[in-house]
């Protein structure tokens, strides 16, 4: 196992990390209420094994699988005596509004309780912003959640403070808010920016560089990984393989994992024309080395990027993305017909 400074932290997580989300379906299933989690033994069994292999991070958050992340990730923490470096998210509901710092700590204060932990190593905020939003407009949700302006994140902030003061969170950040860069200067000029959570995959590199010539993306993130390193702070990759697309058994039109979210199924069109993006970085699947193992060595390769999540299903998971760190490395050629496929769009 490798490991990385969290920004100028001083804290060190493992290049690989354990994603205790949704889209996994070990600690919470990715439909509560239709789907079921893993039993509880094999929940032990694959975060023993990721521990075993030198992984030293978990990420989790209240709103995976309504607390039931939390609630079972704290339950194998105590069958197997273990305190990892812990990540969690509080998300911020209309019934918050009245008092926004009072809100955070009660939230973290309940996940503490679900852990089984007197701490957090790392707390964020998980709530995405809303963006151009009149002055006159209501809030927008996505889920039950709140989308943000600069001062309901602000105020957020002073919870996480308080949070900081009181012992309960070493460090705070927050998740995937794009580009927007009056809101990121304004994040990072409070000082309490340790650590964001950034999707970043061969499909769209934009967190990480200037949009390609010739690249289409859903959304330009503006080089995010980039100023976040520059502001001395760290990144957890999230969505390194989108949604499990960047892989030789999507690419050959296998079935997702029994756990996973099948977003097959769930969005069909779209599932689709993300995986045949990816099949533009078939090259990169050779004999030693996988597709996903490529994607994450790719991601790897940005000094600003502390840690990539793995949503991990099996041991077997665990395993292939631990390998990525000693499979062949990429070749200059190889980075070379990267920039090409980016310019052809993807052969889209």
């Amino acid at each position: 196992m490798q490991y990385r400074e969290m920004g100028n932290t001083g804290l060190r997580l493992s290049v690989i990390g354990f994603g205790a989300g949704d889209n996994a379906g070990l600690f919470s299933a990715p439909t509560p209420g239709v789907d079921k989690p893993a039993p509880f033994e094999d929940q032990c069994r694959v975060l023993a094994r990721a521990l075993e292999l030198g992984v030293n991070y978990v990420d989790t958050a209240a709103g995976y699988g309504d607390n039931n992340s939390e609630r079972n990730l704290g339950k194998v923490l105590k069958e197997l005596r273990v305190h990892p470096i812990i990540n969690s998210k509080f998300e911020l509901v209309p019934d918050g509004l009245n008092d926004i710092p009072g809100f955070v700590e009660r939230s973290v204060e309940a996940s503490l309780k679900r852990l089984g932990v007197d701490y957090l190593d790392i707390v964020q905020i998980h709530n995405q912003p809303r963006y151009h939003r009149s002055p006159n407009a209501t809030f927008t949700t996505t889920g039950p959640w709140l989308n943000l302006e600069v001062p309901e994140y602000m105020e957020a902030i002073e919870g996480l403070r308080r949070l900081r003061q009181s012992g309960k969170a070493r460090f705070t950040g927050f998740a995937d808010v794009g580009p927007d860069q009056p809101l990121l200067k304004a994040m990072f000029a409070t000082g309490e920016v340790s650590l964001l959570n950034q999707q970043y995959n061969l499909i769209n590199p934009t967190p990480g560089m200037p949009k390609p010539p010739g690249l289409q993306v859903d959304q330009d993130d503006a080089n995010i990984i980039t100023y976040a390193m520059e502001h001395g702070c760290g990144v957890s990759v999230v969505r390194p393989l989108f949604g499990g697309a960047l892989t030789d058994n999507a690419v050959a039109g296998g079935a997702s994992h029994p756990l996973a979210r099948d977003n097959r199924r769930r969005n069909p069109e779209g599932y689709g024309r993300l995986v045949s993006r990816a099949a533009a970085f078939k090259f990169l699947s050779i004999e030693g080395r996988s597709l996903q193992q490529a994607a994450i060595q790719w991601i790897l390769l940005h000094p600003g990027v502390t840690t990539v999540l793995g949503g991990f299903g099996a041991v077997e998971q665990v395993e292939e993305n631990v390998a990525a760190l000693s499979a062949p490395p990429l070749t200059e050629t190889e980075l070379a017909r990267i920039d090409l496929a980016w310019r052809a769009n993807l052969g889209a």
